[in-house]
């Protein structure tokens, strides 16, 4: 038998593909509770040493069934729009709810309120649009801000601080508002800023310079300063003492209160994508092998990122005898996972096992091609399982026409 794959998206199985997970259907998504319950554990302490408060970026993980796992941890949960603010308000209940959006609807927006307890707004127009309709029901009012300092590389799409991004708003853009409307100022009650992506606090250190530069003058009459997620803050080897320091310093600093809302910290190395081989081919020197799960339909960001996705007992290309191209089933020909190394070739019927897929997974999936949702279960700490959710026929047509 071979050693178990003890990596980090994989120790919550202990390493090995149990008789439990052999007689899931597949493709399926497996939470585990156990790894939810951890992180979320990490994160309460984090809260509790420091006072600020941790969110849960539902962008990034909202199975709901599972939430009763996390909030004995946090604060409450962040939003991207009603829908999901809604969401956090029912399946949360008793917690804060905090929505930002890029540009908020005016046919929705009196709902959201019955939802939201912070609205962040993401320019000066749309804070003198809405604001005053939030600060007269009682909501925390807030502003996504710009503080032009990209800490990222290679991952383009998801930098907020790009040049000419559309997100939040430079100190030149808002200085040229109150130059307009003097009255902006008094509609705040905190700022919101969002730059980091899967990164460590370094940082967010060097982010918390360039607010400090550009926005320090406005910190001391907010009430509170959102350092927006993209902390790593569970994956091991994070800096957790210089993530301490950052917050502290916004409190002793500028009398803020923090809150960070992190969406794959909650949920990081808690899940699984089941799958089978369904066909294995040879393409000259490349041998492909087609899974019963797509990249485009069933882990989207491998495609968008992109990533190549951890894969249990599987190594680099080269690394083991035999060097597979592991693709889905869509006729999409870029609907392809990766290339992974095994010990043996693959066979129909083989199953294998995607890591770290929680996250950006199950809120992100979609049914091209016809595909099928996968089904989701739930593991606990015995190792049994259970469904949270089973897809079928009328999920695929119901969200394309009438329902008859």
């Amino acid at each position: 038998m071979p050693a178990p794959d003890l990596r980090a998206p994989f120790a919550a199985l202990g390493g090995v593909v149990s008789q439990a997970l052999e007689t899931l259907p597949t493709p399926c998504y497996l939470l585990d509770e156990t790894a939810l319950i951890r992180n979320a554990e990490l994160l309460g302490d984090l809260a509790r040493r420091t006072g600020c408060k941790v969110l849960l970026a539902q962008k990034a993980f909202s199975n709901y069934d599972l939430y009763p796992l996390l909030a004995p941890h946090l604060a409450g949960t962040e939003a991207s729009g009603l829908y999901e603010a809604r969401l956090g308000a029912e399946e949360m209940p008793g917690r804060e709810v905090h929505v930002f959006c890029a540009a908020y609807r005016e046919d929705e927006f009196a709902e959201l309120l019955r939802w939201a307890d912070h609205i962040v707004f993401n320019s000066p127009a749309q804070l003198a649009r809405f604001g005053p309709e939030a600060k007269a029901a009682g909501k925390s009012v807030g502003l996504r801000i710009n503080p032009e300092c990209s800490t990222q590389e290679g991952h383009a799409l998801y930098d907020p601080c790009a040049p000419g991004s559309r997100l939040g708003t430079t100190r030149a853009q808002w200085d040229a508002a109150v130059n307009a409307n003097p009255s902006l100022p008094r509609l705040l009650d905190g700022l919101h800023f969002h730059t980091l992506c899967e990164q460590d606090s370094d940082a967010l250190e060097t982010t918390l310079d360039a607010v400090a530069e550009r926005f320090g003058d406005l910190l001391p009459q907010m009430q509170w300063l959102n350092f927006g997620g993209g902390h790593h803050i569970t994956r091991p080897g994070y800096d957790l003492a210089r993530l301490e320091r950052c917050i502290r310093r916004a409190q002793q600093d500028w009398g803020v209160t923090v809150y960070l809302e992190p969406g794959e910290a909650c949920a990081l190395n808690a899940g699984f994508l089941l799958t089978r081989v369904l066909d294995v081919t040879q393409n000259g020197e490349t041998c492909n092998a087609i899974l019963d799960a797509s990249a485009a339909c069933h882990m989207p960001d491998v495609l968008e990122m992109p990533y190549r996705p951890p894969l249990l007992n599987a190594g680099e290309p080269g690394e083991r005898p035999c060097t597979v191209r592991l693709g889905g089933p869509t006729c999409l020909a870029g609907d392809v996972i990766g290339d992974y190394s095994f010990d043996a070739p693959l066979r129909p019927g083989d199953l294998l096992v995607f890591g770290d897929m929680a996250i950006y997974t199950t809120c992100k999936n979609n049914t091209f091609n016809g595909m099928p949702l996968p089904p989701i279960y739930s593991r606990a700490a015995d190792g049994s399982c259970r469904p949270l959710a089973i897809f079928g026929y009328q999920d695929f047509k119901d969200r394309l026409g009438s329902r008859r």
